[in-house]
């Protein structure tokens, strides 16, 4: 096209400018025809660019949701974990905290339970001996029971050695 308005600068006026209003005729028809292109293309790029972000964030939820599994799977063993070891350091704990009372309480000399239970039993059976040599009915006596048994003053060493002294001084007055 330059070649030509070219060659028609040489010649005359009237067909330069009926060229260049011909080339500009031209050059707006072809803006027209690339905007109209554009506005028909631009729907379907659009329409395409939006079904292309829609899979693209579908892909991505579905990689998050992933690793946020894999985290929540990670971070609840070790807590399972954690609770475990725990509860194995309140067990010990607790199973040392016992076994400390329980010597203090053994060097006091506060009978156990299990103490208690053997001299009801014994008492008992005595009763029962005691009844058969005598000639009377026996009477049935219940068992302490464990309320019973944790309701009933302990007593401790110091405890036992005045009620022995004051036993003493009864069996000593009995006996002028």
């Amino acid at each position: 096209m330059v070649k030509k308005l070219k060659a028609l600068a040489k010649s005359d006026d009237k067909q330069l400018a009926d060229a260049v209003r011909a080339s500009a005729q031209q050059i707006w028809q072809a803006g027209l025809g690339a905007f109209a292109k554009a506005q028909e293309e631009g729907g379907k790029v659009f329409a395409k660019l939006v079904k292309e972000g829609t899979d693209l964030q579908k892909r991505t939820q579905r990689l998050a949701e992933g690793k946020v599994s894999d985290v929540a799977g990670t971070v609840s063993k070790v807590a399972d974990s954690v609770s475990k070891q725990a509860a194995g350091s309140w067990d010990k704990l607790e199973q040392v905290f016992e076994d400390r009372v329980s010597r203090s309480l053994k060097s006091l000399g506060v009978p156990t339970q299990k103490d208690i239970q053997a001299l009801t039993k014994r008492v008992e059976d005595l009763n029962k001996a005691v009844a058969t040599l005598s000639g009377k009915k026996t009477t049935v006596t219940k068992t302490v029971s464990r309320a019973a048994v944790k309701k009933a003053p302990v007593k401790t060493a110091a405890v036992k050695k005045t009620a022995a002294k004051t036993n003493g001084r009864k069996a000593a007055a009995a006996a002028k």
